[in-house]
């Protein structure tokens, strides 16, 4: 499909620079069979949802993925996207043309990478120094990684700390958050369990792919970078069990969506995962584990974008989006969400 049809205009003052407060105090815009609409808040869930639905979660954490250095006087920008060792990971270079397969990058702190491997896409691969565990070397010297339309705005500080983390971040190794699991709080998931809607958690580590502009013409010539996800087999039996009950399974974002629909097989049944995927989503996609998404509202032009329309259909998503700009919804990582339930 041309990636043209995924357009749309966004005024600019529509990217929320901040959550709300509180969390679950976000606009929810209700989309159902046909493109109906309806206008909610998140607090609102356990009135849209039935009893035995169940929500599922990425329990992905967010590390200070955002590093600055100097290879000699040159100044070197790196955001981590994937590991690919005890020390190593695959990292996009600001003023890559300054940098060379072998060369030292000081990050500050005594946090210090070699650079090697660069790869087709230019993503290099950094090999860190030292014997510390990664981690605490990123603590030292890293920052949240914020997404570039906020970061193009204003500076992370101190407050990104919390705000950019769900509440189910566990297992850390992602560089963006999952974020409309940013809009959950305790009070809203113990309403949530009063109601009858449960919740399973799996790992999907989001990498800094998931900023990356389309710039083929045609979704045929996109390629999407792999991320490492899991899927444990006591949680796979779970939902499969919920299902054929009669529950949904809701994904909550994209993330938890991309793995399910990965982890399932031709039949729909959930199978339990571990690996990399590079699932692309684009209209025409058969969707075989998931029954409703919750997400927040999308870049145009983008994959994210391009798998809501995958769900709903793509007039019913342009319709639903010109509702959102139009009644002052705010739009991504900070932004409001969308509830989307292709069954109605």
């Amino acid at each position: 499909m041309r990636v043209d049809l995924f357009d749309f205009a966004l005024p600019s003052d529509r990217i929320a620079l901040r959550p709300a407060s509180p969390r679950d105090a976000a606009r929810l815009l209700r989309v159902g069979a046909g493109g109906a609409l309806a206008d909610h808040e998140v607090r609102d869930l356990p009135a849209l949802l039935r009893a035995g639905d169940v929500l599922v979660f990425n329990d992905t954490r967010v590390i200070p993925a955002q590093l600055e250095g100097r290879r000699g006087e040159a100044r070197i920008g790196a955001t981590l996207h994937k590991r690919e060792g005890p020390r190593a990971w695959r990292a996009f270079i600001r003023n890559a043309k300054r940098l060379r397969e072998g060369d030292r990058i000081e990050f500050g702190a005594g946090v210090a990478a070699v650079a090697s491997e660069r790869s087709a896409d230019g993503a290099f691969l950094l090999t860190f120094a030292g014997e510390e565990p990664v981690e605490l070397l990123l603590e030292r010297a890293g920052r949240m990684p914020l997404p570039p339309y906020i970061a193009g705005r204003r500076e992370a500080d101190a407050r990104d700390r919390d705000d950019y983390q769900t509440m189910f971040a566990r297992e850390e190794g992602a560089v963006a958050a999952p974020t409309a699991a940013l809009h959950f709080t305790p009070a809203l998931m113990a309403a949530l369990a009063e109601a009858g809607i449960g919740r399973e958690t799996l790992t999907l580590h989001v990498g800094a792919g998931t900023f990356l502009p389309v710039k083929a013409e045609d979704t045929a010539d996109h390629v999407m970078h792999a991320e490492w996800g899991r899927i444990h087999p006591a949680t796979a039996d779970r939902l499969n069990a919920a299902r054929a009950a009669g529950g949904r399974l809701i994904a909550v974002g994209t993330t938890s969506l991309r793995l399910l629909e990965s982890a399932a097989d031709a039949a729909g049944l959930i199978r339990p995962f571990e690996g990399d995927t590079a699932i692309f989503i684009t209209p025409g996609y058969r969707f075989r584990a998931i029954d409703g998404l919750l997400t927040n509202f999308h870049l145009p032009r983008s994959t994210l974008f391009m798998l809501v329309s995958a769900l709903m259909g793509l007039e019913a998503m342009q319709g639903a989006y010109a509702h959102a700009i139009e009644q002052g919804y705010r739009f991504y990582s900070y932004g409001d969400a969308s509830l989307l339930l292709p069954g109605g």
